[in-house]
């Protein structure tokens, strides 16, 4: 059975810094490609970054581009997503997602349907 159990989330200030994680369980995690999304209640999710299995390959959505850092440790089964710079409009809910390990470009990794195994979610909260 697959499990994705992200860890981190948090009330912040505007400006503050998170460090989410994603602990993955019952998949050959280093093969899969895995990103990280997030939603607001009336909104559509949003995918803000993934990486492939090997780290070779990464995606950013526009809006956290420069702000935000994922990164993986697959020895640790450990996808981690480093937030900077945050502002209120990145609060939501950040959940991980594992997809196959051929999705490897911008629009692959990016659209939300490719990744078939969610966690739970971790909410995320910016103040001004």
């Amino acid at each position: 059975q697959v499990q994705l159990v992200e860890s981190g989330g948090g009330l912040v200030q505007a400006g503050d810094s998170l460090r989410l994680s994603c602990q993955a369980s019952g998949r050959t995690f280093s093969r899969d490609t895995m990103g990280w999304l997030r939603q607001v209640p009336g909104k559509e999710r949003e995918t803000v970054a993934a990486i492939s299995g090997n780290g070779g390959s990464l995606y950013y959505g526009n809006s956290v581009n420069g702000r935000f850092t994922i990164s993986r440790d697959n020895a640790k089964n450990t996808v981690y997503l480093q937030l900077n710079s945050l502002k209120p409009e990145d609060t939501a809910v950040y959940y991980c997602a594992a997809g196959p390990s051929f999705l490897l470009t911008a629009q692959q990794m990016g659209a939300q349907y490719n990744y078939g195994y969610w966690g739970q979610g971790t909410q995320v909260t910016v103040s001004s």
